[in-house]
């Protein structure tokens, strides 16, 4: 994990937002170091998910500033945040079902102008994922959840992103592949990539990650390392069943 004196790779300085005159995130601070696994833990309708469009653009901050690597991103486009080196794993994976794998594994390139590199990066999802390896001519729409789960991570790696956000990687899984889908995200964080990931499943998250935050109608709650919050009692009681 990175010093604290170094720049934040993604920073949310006391950012609001609103949908019309309705306010979803409430002044809310987050961080997250190079090499970092942080997870966003909160219920239905807590800001989880407008988070997430923050980060990629799609939803602009009312005031406060959105940070990459200590520049304010807060009025770049989303295809400009993908080149800083954002990718990301979006709700129940979103593949293009009628696509091959293959093709829709090229999608994550298509901001990049280096072919050697990009066939470079494909055989390294490929290593990664010899199912995905095995599926690469198949249509995507007719995958298993847990298969469109691997290319779906296959395809943000294909950016060859510093930071890749997931927003509930869990979600659709069957409760067999939870685990060994957070194993996969363990794996990527280990090859240097920075993972930023909205989850409701507090347990798996926080196994994997380094610090945590928990949101709650749009406010942060409760932060810290994972460990901590695994033993935090309240965070028991609220998420962990305890």
């Amino acid at each position: 994990m990175a010093g604290e004196a170094q720049t934040p790779l993604l920073e949310f300085r006391g950012v609001h937002t609103h949908y019309g005159r309705i306010p979803v995130l409430k002044d809310v601070n987050y961080r997250v170091e190079l090499g970092e696994i942080v997870c966003l833990l909160g219920g239905n309708a807590s800001g989880k998910s407008t988070t997430m469009k923050t980060i990629l653009g799609i939803v602009k901050p009312t005031t406060g500033q959105v940070l990459y690597e200590g520049k304010v991103i807060n009025n770049m486009r989303t295809a400009e945040r993908i080149k800083l080196g954002i990718a990301t794993v979006p709700e129940n994976r979103r593949l293009f079902p009628h696509l091959t794998v293959l093709e829709n594994l090229e999608m994550g390139a298509y901001t990049r102008r280096d072919p050697d590199g990009t066939a470079v990066d494909l055989e390294r999802v490929y290593e990664l994922y010899p199912r995905v390896y095995e599926r690469r001519s198949q249509r995507a729409g007719t995958l298993s959840g847990g298969e469109q789960q691997m290319v779906a991570f296959g395809r943000a790696l294909m950016s060859r992103p510093r930071l890749i956000i997931m927003d509930e990687p869990s979600m659709g899984l069957a409760p067999a592949l939870v685990d060994q889908s957070f194993d996969t995200i363990a794996e990527i964080n280990k090859q240097g990539v920075a993972v930023f990931v909205v989850e409701q499943n507090a347990t798996a998250a926080l196994s994997i990650a380094d610090r945590g935050y928990v949101l709650q109608n749009g406010r942060v709650v409760m932060e810290g390392a994972a460990r901590e919050l695994l033993e935090n009692e309240e965070l028991k009681r609220a998420y962990l069943g305890g």
